[in-house]
């Protein structure tokens, strides 16, 4: 029994074994197909995320004649492309924004002097600081007898009738019958850079209430004095406009300021030839030996009276002095440009120059259009 009943059980384990091998090749194959099938996912499955981009433009709607159009719109309007730009619709074919830092100032509200002229800089449009003014004048107790949006002219009633507004002109704590009668002007003009108003004010003496609005241009070189008030009001007029900047309207009126550019750019061929500035010599010279310094070009030398720059316009590889910086400080400014200011009818020309030996990339074209993107 025992020698019979050997081959049985040897040849149960060996069918049992072949029924295991046979029931685990079916299970080896669909595992295959899977793998091969998550391998290969990406060829099964259609890839039509920028199929829209060479999508024909489907037929009009085409509505009953007793239907009402005007009750028929786009739920959700797709802006015209046109055929040539659909090119331009992929994400890396995007362009970058402009850099909108070059319109922002440091400081919002800036008093600025040159040659016994003050004035407060807003990085703002005339046609937001005018209402704006108005409300400063009516909060210190100062009501509006005359105005001229389109010269930009606020001129208050006397200022001799209210406390407050004694107190801002600096009249004194006793009134009297015979003291001079005060009334202050306002004058706002769009500044020399693009998108700001400079703001002017001055305390004049009448002799009585004025029937109209009297010429900004009928007084001139103030006293020390009439300047320090002038600092303090717009000073203050600074800090009110600060308090207020949630709150600002827009006015109409003032939005027709005469406000053509002060500072334009002269091109011949593309090229840039030269900048025509309609400002006097005094308040041109400033602009410009502000822009040289706010964009990082070194002054060499200069003569105000003669109206001239030297200027180291270098790039930066051509300023580095190489290997032979390990045993030298940096190299000092060498002029390869002048700035040259000259007058011109009414305006300010400013051209430049470069010294006959210099041999540099840089061209005077783009000097200019660098001053102009710092002046304008």
């Amino acid at each position: 029994m025992l020698k019979s009943s050997q081959p049985r059980s040897n040849l149960m384990q060996v069918l049992k074994g072949t029924g295991s091998n046979l029931m685990l090749k079916p299970a080896v194959m669909v595992s295959g197909l899977l793998l091969l099938a998550a391998a290969s996912g990406c060829s099964f499955v259609e890839d039509r995320s920028e199929r829209y981009v060479n999508a024909t433009e489907g037929k009009p709607l085409e509505l009953p004649p007793t239907a009402d159009d005007s009750r028929f719109s786009q739920t959700m309007p797709i802006r015209d492309v046109q055929p040539a730009d659909a090119s331009k619709m992929y994400p890396s074919d995007i362009p970058r924004p402009p850099d909108m830092t070059s319109d922002i100032l440091d400081e919002n509200y800036v008093i600025e002097e040159l040659d016994g002229r003050l004035w407060l800089l807003v990085n703002d449009v005339p046609g937001r600081i005018w209402p704006a003014v108005n409300s400063y004048l009516s909060d210190r107790g100062l009501g509006v007898g005359f105005d001229s949006p389109q010269l930009g002219l606020l001129q208050t009633e006397l200022a001799n009738f209210s406390k407050r507004a004694r107190e801002l002109v600096e009249l004194s704590d006793n009134p009297s019958a015979g003291e001079q009668k005060v009334v202050l002007q306002l004058r706002m003009a769009p500044g020399v850079r693009r998108k700001t108003t400079e703001v002017q004010v001055r305390k004049l003496e009448v002799a009585d209430q004025p029937d109209e609005l009297i010429p900004w241009s009928g007084v001139s070189d103030p006293s020390e004095q009439a300047l320090e008030l002038q600092r303090r009001l717009l000073s203050d007029l600074g800090d009110f406009l600060r308090a207020r900047e949630e709150t600002k309207s827009f006015s109409r009126a003032a939005s027709g300021m005469v406000s053509d550019p002060l500072v334009r750019l002269i091109s011949e061929n593309d090229e840039a030839v030269s900048i025509r500035m309609e400002l006097d010599y005094g308040r041109s010279w400033a602009e410009v030996s502000r822009a040289l310094t706010d964009s990082g070009i070194p002054v060499v030398d200069l003569n105000r009276s003669e109206g001239w720059f030297h200027v180291d316009f270098r790039t930066e590889d051509e300023r580095d002095p190489g290997w032979f910086s390990w045993f030298s400080d940096k190299e000092a400014p060498q002029h390869t440009h002048t700035v040259n200011l000259s007058q011109q009818s009414d305006a300010i020309v400013i051209s430049a120059d470069e010294v006959p030996d210099y041999t540099g990339s840089r061209t005077t074209a783009d000097l200019l259009a660098q001053l102009f993107d710092y002046l304008y």
